[in-house]
Order: C-alpha cells, then structure tokens, then sequence
C-alpha cells in the first residue's frame, strides 16, 4: 500500500462530542471545541525519551506556568518513524476539540493536511522544530536554522580535521523529516567552502542508537583513513562514538554532533566529540506555547522564528550562555542566533 494511501485511512476524522462547546464542521465531520478555561493546548514532539524533546516538554511546562488559564497535554509516538502513529494522535486531539494544538511533524509531506484540518476547524496550529511542506501561512514556524547550523558544523570539522583534510561522513537519522534533510543540505553546502574535504558517504541512523553503531562501523571498516564524521543528532552521535571506541579509533576520527544530551556532552568532555551544535529545545516548547495562547486570545499573529544555536566544546561549557542551551531553567532564556 502507498504511504498516502496508509496516511488518509490514518487520519479519518473522529467526532467527539463535548458538552456546552460550540460545533464546527470540517470535512463533513463535527469537531467541538472545548470553551469552558481553561485553554487546552496539546503540544505532540516528534517522539518522546530523548532529552532533547526533554528539554522541548520542560519548556512547554514553564510557559504554561507563566501564563494564567492555560492548559498543556504532552503526547508522543515512541520513535519518529512512526508517521502514522503521530497522524493518529494528532487527529485523536484534533477530534477532541483541544484549542491549540503545537506539534513538530515527523514528516514534512505526510503532516500538510493536518495543520489545514485543524485551522479549519478553528484550532490554533503551531510548528515547532520541524514544519511541513507546504507550511501554511497562518500556521507560525518555530525552530532551528538548521541549514545555517550545519554549515557551522561543516567549518567547525574543517577545524578539527586540520588543513591537511580528507575523508568525511555523515551519519543522518530520518529522511523525509525537513530538519534531517535541512541538516544534510547545510552540512554539504558548507563542505564546498573546503575542498580538501571529501564526503564518502551519507548513512541513516533512523533515530536508533545500534543502528547508528552499525552504520558508522561499516562506514569506518570501508574507510579506514576515515578523518571526520557529522552525527546529525542525538542518536547517532552516541552511536558514532562507540563505533570510534570500538574501532580503537575514539578521538582520531574528529565527530561533530547535535544537540546536547548528557551522554553527548560527556562525550565532549573526555575529548571523543570535538564539539556540538546546539540548538534550543526549551525555547522552542516555550514560545510554541506562547505562541499559540497569543493566537488564541487574539493577541496579534506571532510570525516566524529562528530560535538560534551555539557550538558547545570543552572549553565553553560553563559559559552562561551555553549552559541556557545545556542545561535549560525556567526563567532564564537567552536568544543566541548563528544566522
């Protein structure tokens, strides 16, 4: 069966009646908004255990602490491959009439027609991390620059790696999903500004840590003068790492990871990771949040948002800044931008 095909009989509306709200319409099933206070938002990650979306969920947590009348379900699908199981649940909230739904897709083409679904039916849509292709326009999109990260990453294992260069790899985890293609095209786009850098190879960890093992394994085995390795996120940095280990090649193939889980960042700390790019999860559950009660109160119509990211190595981990990315607290953002 074609994945559009397994995608529509995932998201045939549901109505769920609620008593005392208003009725709206929309593909010929009757969605109830829920009216009575408080405002019910549901904020749906990509996947729920990594730390990462940790950070997203605490985010979320502190605006709906700040702000008065506002409610916050977290839900989540247990790998982001599971397209239809995110398409699922998104639709279950849609169903239920919550107010304000802020989701990140874990497909960009698969997720389009949700965003249109619930705006249609009067629900405040927020995009956080990871949009959708096309992005509505009144759908707001909070996340990363992930081709101006990447690029970051590229110069930053040109550093690492020396002006002699060589062999370069990038371990990726879900293709499809925009912030992994978006990641890619950086990375690649940003090699060109160093041609003694040579790309080998692209590899998927699809967000699984042995999986990730394996391939960074296969692709040091088939490349044994291997020099560097660009670990998309979180998954297949720890993955890349222990496949070094293993190797007996920890610390001499420079890696380059995203994001900034505590295994990742003991990682940079004994010297097996060069640096991270980090981006800022918090912020994004955060203002994804606020985002929504504005559009729900009418409140003006919040427009698009990098949220920044800073490279983390060694030496800066106890700058305040960093430790903002690393560590996040309720009440202290901080907004770095890396273009």
């Amino acid at each position: 069966m074609r994945l559009r095909s397994v995608i529509w009989a995932a998201i045939l509306p549901l109505a769920v009646a609620v008593s005392g709200c208003g009725a709206v319409t929309d593909h010929n099933a009757k969605i109830t908004l829920q009216q009575s206070p408080p405002i019910h938002i549901a904020v749906i990650p990509k996947s729920v255990g990594l730390d990462y979306w940790s950070k997203v969920h605490a985010g979320a947590v502190c605006a709906q602490s700040q702000l008065r009348g506002v409610k916050v379900a977290w839900n989540g699908v247990t790998d982001e491959t599971d397209v239809v199981g995110q398409l699922n649940l998104l639709n279950n909230y849609i169903a239920q009439g919550v107010n304000g739904l802020v989701y990140a897709a874990t497909d960009s083409t698969a997720m389009s027609e949700i965003s249109t679904s619930a705006t249609k039916a009067g629900i405040k849509v927020v995009s956080i991390d990871s949009g959708t292709t096309p992005q509505p326009r009144d759908v707001p999109l909070i996340e990363t620059n992930n081709i101006s990260g990447a690029k970051l990453a590229a110069a930053q294992l040109a550093k690492a790696i020396g002006p002699a260069g060589g062999k370069v790899a990038i371990v990726a985890f879900h293709a499809g999903s925009q912030t992994n293609d978006q990641r890619v095209q950086g990375f690649q786009e940003g090699l060109k500004r160093y041609p003694k850098l040579h790309l080998v190879g692209i590899q998927y960890s699809q967000n699984d840590y042995n999986t990730a093992l394996t391939v960074t394994s296969n692709i040091l085995t088939a490349h044994p003068d291997l020099k560097g390795i660009f670990a998309a996120n979180e998954a297949s940095d720890i993955g890349a790492v222990e496949a070094t280990r293993i190797a007996h090649r920890a610390g001499k193939v420079k890696i380059v990871g995203w994001d900034t889980s505590p295994d990742e960042v003991t990682g940079v700390k004994e010297g097996l990771v060069y640096g991270l790019v980090s981006q800022d999860p918090f912020r994004m559950g955060y203002d994804g949040v606020r985002a929504a009660v504005k559009l729900l109160r009418h409140q003006g119509h919040p427009g698009n948002e990098n949220t920044g990211a800073v490279f983390v190595t060694k030496s800066n981990l106890n700058n305040p800044v960093v430790r903002q990315f690393v560590n996040p607290r309720c009440g202290s953002p901080h907004q770095v931008d890396v273009g």
